[in-house]
């Protein structure tokens, strides 16, 4: 649901003012094809190869979720922001796909359990990651996995979640885990940064 160029501001920011502009962020909207092709990459090799059910949570205007639909995955999204879902609902139209509003931390799916929960920079907005990671895991099928994109932003505050406190969060849960660093991949933020950014997959 945000990126680092917003998540210097408030974590409680009125995501719906927000939607309008949100794609205008490179790795936001995904409108340059070199982004969205790195995107694109980095998706399929993260998720499975073969169709699977994928919650994408802080879903967004959905241009995640339109990757994984794209690579032939089921997905449904949540986001707390009704203009983002109504926004991500355009996108996928036609597509195998839901969309939800509800709380990231407790996404309301019910009894519905999926091969993958998809997370790009959220985690680090939700009070007690500990607990939300441990709920995420349990909306996960036998042998799935979580995909979480993180990273730390900000030099005079730093916010967000350095990828070793991420990976010690995760080894009670995960029976695997591989984490890739993307602060040097320029492709998939439109610019060169200079902070933590990094993908962290776990077999839970």
């Amino acid at each position: 649901m945000t990126n680092g160029e917003h998540a210097v501001t408030d974590a409680s920011a009125d995501w719906d003012t927000a939607a309008a502009s949100f794609d205008d962020e490179p790795d936001h909207g995904l409108r340059d094809p070199e982004v969205r092709g790195a995107w694109a990459a980095r998706l399929r090799s993260w998720l499975p190869e073969r169709a699977s059910d994928v919650l994408d949570v802080g879903c967004g205007t959905g241009s995640l979720s339109l990757l994984a639909a794209e690579q032939g995955h089921r997905v449904t999204g949540v986001d707390l922001s009704p203009a983002m879902v109504d926004l991500a609902r355009a996108k996928l139209a036609g597509r195998d796909a839901v969309f939800l509003v509800g709380d990231a931390a407790a996404p309301p799916v019910g009894e519905e359990r999926f091969d993958v929960v998809l997370v790009r920079h959220v985690l680090w907005t939700l009070p007690d990651p500990a607990r939300v990671l441990r709920h995420w895991a349990g909306l996960l099928r036998p042998g799935g996995r979580l995909v979480l994109v993180e990273g730390v932003w900000g030099t005079v505050g730093p916010v967000g979640i350095p990828a070793d406190r991420l990976a010690a969060l995760l080894a009670p849960l995960a029976g695997q885990t591989h984490l890739e660093r993307l602060s040097d991949d320029e492709l998939l933020w439109g610019k060169a940064v200079d902070d933590e950014r990094y993908a962290l997959v776990a077999r839970v």
